[in-house]
């Protein structure tokens, strides 16, 4: 029996280390039915964290939950976009009556009316009271789903922050009526369509038609990105579009790229320390949530602190990463250069030799710190 625990409780610690995935059946009084949800939480998600996750809400989500899901999971592993909650809707046998539009206002009417009030007065709250969910939501679509997602764009302001429409299905005067919206559009609002060269030729036609209005929409709230996808059909642009969507929506977020190092972070007028500081508040202001430093951002302000000889924005770096990674060796290695560059080896040192003890980060190790030590004590026999 006591084995039996023990192997239970080992399979609840490993399935921590991955993103989990949720089924719940959510009763509906607005649809006066239920629907299926599918869940996925983040790796090592806690609900007792206070930490707040954006939301991706995902329709259709019987066979577009798994990809996104899957995207999610994988580009947050390598910090490309934060950590998210994904909420799938199954919808195979009520996707005609959820998508539904009346054919002279062509809003949603009826079966189609009561589902946007599904979302809006019933699972947004359910998910906001159950999940730690910041404000920053993301809904996804696909050909009639990617149509309907719109509607919410018509809310004032509107629901979600993020759109994304793979194959849209356009209802009649849809066009119209964005151009206008998206024009005076007051909050940061991220905007994605695609289409494929093997994409059903009605929608294709549509999709090419009304592009170029949109990409001539000049409002700087607006953040638009089309993909056309070559040799892809209506269904395999799917897999295509869904990490395209990703990069172009968290592009603010991601990690301090060659480019932006040589581009932006060099020319700088301010310290490096100091575009540390407005790289991560422009990406509270602009998604509403903090983003965790993360030692590659680290690694390349500390070059750049060096290269330029700031040793006092380097000092500020140090004192920062001891605040955010306390029982990690890079508190420890940044503190030993610091020292190291003000020219004080035997403190250097001691601060490289207080490393060993800490926990390992993903670039500095004992044998990084042991190196740093051999290198300061043949300094110092000179």
């Amino acid at each position: 029996m006591k084995t039996f625990i023990a192997v239970v409780c080992a399979l609840l610690l490993f399935n921590q280390s991955y993103s989990q995935a949720l089924y719940e059946t959510f009763d509906s009084g607005k649809l006066e039915d239920s629907r299926q949800l599918k869940i996925q939480v983040p790796r090592n998600y806690n609900p007792e964290d206070k930490r707040e996750y954006p939301l991706v809400l995902v329709l259709d989500g019987d066979y577009l939950f798994e990809p996104v899901a899957g995207n999610v999971d994988y580009q947050a592993y390598w910090e490309d976009i934060p950590d998210c909650i994904v909420v799938g809707i199954s919808q195979a046998s009520s996707r005609s009556q959820d998508f539904f539009y009346d054919n002279e206002t062509f809003f949603p009417a009826h079966e189609g009316a009561d589902f946007f009030e599904f979302i809006t007065m019933e699972l947004i709250p359910y998910l906001e009271g159950s999940y730690n969910i910041s404000d920053f939501r993301i809904i996804i679509g696909h050909d009639l789903s990617a149509n309907y997602i719109n509607y919410y764009l018509f809310k004032n302001p509107p629901l979600f922050r993020a759109f994304v429409l793979i194959s849209p299905d356009f209802a009649p005067e849809m066009e119209s009526r964005l151009l206008q919206r998206l024009s005076g559009l007051q909050q940061e609002t991220f905007y994605y369509m695609s289409s494929a060269e093997n994409d059903v030729k009605r929608l294709k036609t549509t999709i090419e038609e009304f592009q170029p209005k949109i990409d001539t929409i000049s409002n700087s709230k607006f953040h638009y990105k089309y993909d056309f996808f070559e040799e892809a059909n209506h269904y395999s642009l799917v897999g295509r579009s869904i990490p395209k969507a990703l990069n172009q929506i968290f592009e603010l977020y991601k990690p301090i790229s060659s480019a932006e190092y040589n581009d932006k972070i060099l020319p700088y007028e301010g310290t490096p320390y100091e575009y540390l500081e407005k790289k991560y508040e422009d990406i509270e202001y602009f998604y509403g949530f903090e983003k965790q430093l993360i030692e590659n951002d680290v690694r390349a302000i500390a070059s750049a602190c060096i290269k330029k000889d700031d040793l006092e924005s380097l000092e500020k770096l140090a004192k920062l990463v001891k605040k955010e990674f306390p029982e990690s060796m890079l508190s420890a290695y940044y503190s030993g250069m610091v020292q190291e560059k003000y020219g004080n080896l035997k403190r250097a040192l001691q601060r490289y030799q207080s490393g060993l003890l800490l926990a390992p980060s993903q670039f500095i190790d004992k044998e990084v710190l042991l190196e740093k030590m051999y290198e300061i004590q043949d300094e110092l026999k000179r």
